[in-house]
């Protein structure tokens, strides 16, 4: 067995002890290595999802076998400790040997995110065992010995802990990102993640999505139309590809959507905070900078939703593709009819993006102050969970407007369909069908949110590694 020495030469029983103890409970078939599945597994096991445990692994093999031996894993935690010890030296400014709220504070300010002491007390209860509101160098060693962050700006990264992903509906409010990650192109690769993510959760659940439009449009109490026999309406009627109309302009808009909203937001918050390195907004903030922000995609990229309502009810022959449908319309009906839903739409935004937020920050704090004593980060699972219930809560407030924007998207491709304004298609709706009838679609549309959210992590996931953005 070999004795592990302090780094001026000394040895340390403590360490040797601990390091041993650890190496054996990652160990789980004791052939004494440690392979990058046992490293994964006990690192879930401790709460810590990362999906750079390969590199890990290969960082530490320095005999190429693919493992990790004994010898190679204390290296390893050897040079980690050294940086753990850098990184606590810089957070406690005044050298007592504990660091408190204020220097957590003062830390994350100094590297471009603001929180509040609400916050900074969260993230000092994650790592204080003791329940003294301070973390001495032990418990901190503890905390990050084997989450491999190798400076500062990884652990501000690491406690601000976010996730984009998207359910085939406007997201809402956009991520925050500090300005180390501005200026690295991280947002970037980030959202060009979050848009593959889009387009390959979209379509997937595109015939769900078409489902619903249809019901939206061609749905009544007199013509009821249920889930299976509205799909196979539709494949009877243009063939099992025919599933998938309008799918293209939906996954076309999403790049331009997720940039222009970004940007917007990132105005939006350097005008509410009066200084571009003013970091974080509270949730009201980001909630108004969140709508705005939507509010000035949707504005912009607004008749690519019109052609999308358009290809999706197409039938069979109708155009000939995007470029067509927009050729028709604008001689039929003029330039207008591509901001037809306009306005129900820019009112959706306001309650979507509300009960969203707020149904969100509810959850994911009454989990953390529930279940999650000594963590500040409520993990990947929670967090996809409360994204998914506060997402739902946010449609099902928005529905009614959807559902009326939509019909005023196809009111010149229904063949003698009444030419209705906002207030006159809400009473129209509600005096022939009541108000289940502001509702009608819906069932496509819930049935379509957890494979949506499925598939959109995954791929997230995925691309985030194939473009080099840290977990």
């Amino acid at each position: 067995k070999h004795q592990l020495v302090f780094d001026n030469g000394a040895v340390d029983p403590d360490r040797e002890k601990r390091w041993a103890e650890l190496f054996e409970q990652l160990d789980l078939n004791k052939d004494g290595r440690i392979d990058v599945n046992e490293l994964r597994i006990g690192l879930v096991a401790r709460g810590i999802l990362r999906s750079d445990v390969e590199e890990i692994v290969r960082e530490g093999d320095t005999n190429h076998d693919g493992q990790l031996d004994f010898e190679e894993f204390t290296q390893c935690l050897r040079t980690h400790e050294k940086e753990l010890r850098l990184m606590f030296r810089s957070l406690d400014r005044n050298n007592d040997g504990h660091i408190d709220l204020a220097e957590i504070q003062q830390s994350l300010h100094n590297l471009g995110v603001d929180v509040s002491s609400e916050q900074a007390a969260r993230i000092l209860q994650s790592m204080d065992k003791d329940g003294t509101m301070t973390v001495d160098w032990n418990e901190w060693r503890d905390h990050f010995l084997l989450n491999p962050l190798h400076n500062m700006e990884d652990i501000v990264h690491f406690w601000k802990h976010s996730l984009m992903f998207d359910i085939g509906e406007h997201l809402t409010v956009p991520d925050e990102f500090s300005e180390r990650e501005r200026r690295s192109g991280v947002v970037w690769r980030q959202l060009m993640a979050g848009a593959m993510a889009g387009a390959v959760s979209r379509t997937g659940t595109a015939p769900l999505d078409r489902l619903k439009v249809f019901l939206q449009v061609h749905g009544s109490s007199t013509r009821r139309i249920s889930l299976w026999s509205g799909l196979r309406g539709m494949v009877h009627e243009g063939g099992v590809r025919s599933l998938w109309r309008g799918n293209g302009t939906n996954v076309l808009k999403i790049a331009p959507e997720s940039a222009i909203k970004f940007m917007a937001y990132e105005q939006i918050k350097w005008l509410m905070k009066g200084s571009k390195d003013g970091g974080s907004l509270r949730v009201q903030e980001r909630f108004i900078a969140g709508s705005l922000a939507g509010a000035t995609a949707q504005t912009i990229i607004y008749p690519m939703e019109v052609l999308k309502t358009r290809l999706t009810l197409r039938k069979t022959g109708q155009y000939t593709g995007m470029a067509d449908c927009a050729k028709q319309i604008l001689r039929k009906e003029g330039v207008w009819a591509f901001y037809k839903g306009y306005v129900p739409n820019t009112l959706g935004i306001i309650p979507y993006a509300g009960i969203d937020l707020a149904v969100y920050e509810t959850l994911k704090n009454a989990w953390l102050q529930h279940f999650c004593v000594d963590t500040a980060d409520p993990g990947v699972l929670v967090l996809l969970a409360c994204g998914t219930v506060s997402s739902t809560c946010g449609q099902l407030a928005s529905y009614p407007l959807a559902l009326i924007r939509t019909r005023m998207q196809a009111q010149a491709s229904v063949e003698g369909g009444p030419q209705l304004t906002m207030l006159g298609q809400f009473k129209h709706i509600v005096s022939r069908e009541g108000v289940p009838g502001l509702y009608r679609g819906i069932a496509p549309n819930f049935l379509k949110v957890i494979p949506a959210v499925s598939i959109s992590y995954v791929v997230y996931e995925h691309m985030k590694k194939v473009l080099g953005v840290g977990s």
